[in-house]
């Protein structure tokens, strides 16, 4: 995702440090790290912002620019969208959020979200100084969204097609989640028969064909990874020790 193409996160005169920082974890979430902030109510920096930001700290807060008016904010921006649930008297094009950041994904110069203060939304002063408005379809007999759950729901749609669409997992040994292989499950297989007829399980001996058949058969639909074999043969070792 190239940084100077990403969309502008533009908050107008937020009220909580804690808000803020949820917002910047939330961008940070899908890649957007250039915030911009338009008369906070609370002293900036703000040490709350930064205990909720977490990890997003620094490369989000230490980083955002903070302007009086939301005018000077749209410094550099060629197009930019307000969140609103409102200011549908003004004529301009409305958007869910999904084709929204599909045009800010296309686009070619700088867009802004931007996002109203908490208690009341944008103000019909800011919204006329966007090209368009985005709306969340949310149920109508509840439809407030807090400010980190709106950015968060933006940053999603913008980042969807652009960041990896299968999670990789955190903090895994890549080889202990690759598949096991044939003559792995062969194996376990076989410790396994080894101990279930040490323990009489295969009784009566009429049946006991049929039994290691769908025994071995049920191993090779698992869908076993390399640790999950390991565990498995642990599992047998210790219920078996003698």
């Amino acid at each position: 995702m190239h940084s100077n193409r990403q969309p502008v996160v533009i908050l107008v005169r937020p009220q909580m440090g804690e808000n803020i920082g949820a917002a910047a974890r939330a961008m940070l979430n899908f890649g957007l790290t250039e915030m911009r902030l338009v008369d906070p109510r609370d002293v900036w920096p703000n040490p709350r912002a930064v205990a909720m930001a977490s990890g997003a700290a620094g490369q989000v807060l230490d980083r955002a620019r903070i302007y009086p008016t939301l005018a000077e904010a749209m410094e550099g921006i060629d197009f930019a969208f307000a969140t609103t649930a409102r200011g549908r008297e003004l004529s301009k094009p409305v958007h869910t959020p999904a084709t929204a950041m599909q045009m800010a994904r296309d686009h070619d110069g700088r867009c802004a979200i931007i996002f109203g203060p908490e208690r009341t939304g944008l103000e019909n002063d800011d919204v006329a100084r966007a090209n368009a408005i985005v709306t969340v379809p949310v149920n109508p007999d509840f439809p407030s969204l807090n400010l980190a759950q709106a950015v968060l729901l933006m940053g999603y749609e913008y980042g969807r097609d652009l960041l990896p669409a299968e999670p990789s997992p955190h903090h895994a040994r890549p080889e202990a989640i690759a598949p096991a292989d044939r003559l792995e499950i062969e194996k376990l297989g076989d410790h396994f028969e080894e101990r279930l007829t040490e323990a009489g399980f295969f009784f009566p001996e009429t049946k006991a064909a049929s039994m290691r058949l769908n025994l071995r058969n049920m191993w090779s639909r698992l869908a076993l990874t390399r640790g999950d074999v390991r565990i498995l043969h642990g599992m047998l070792r210790q219920l078996t020790r003698r």
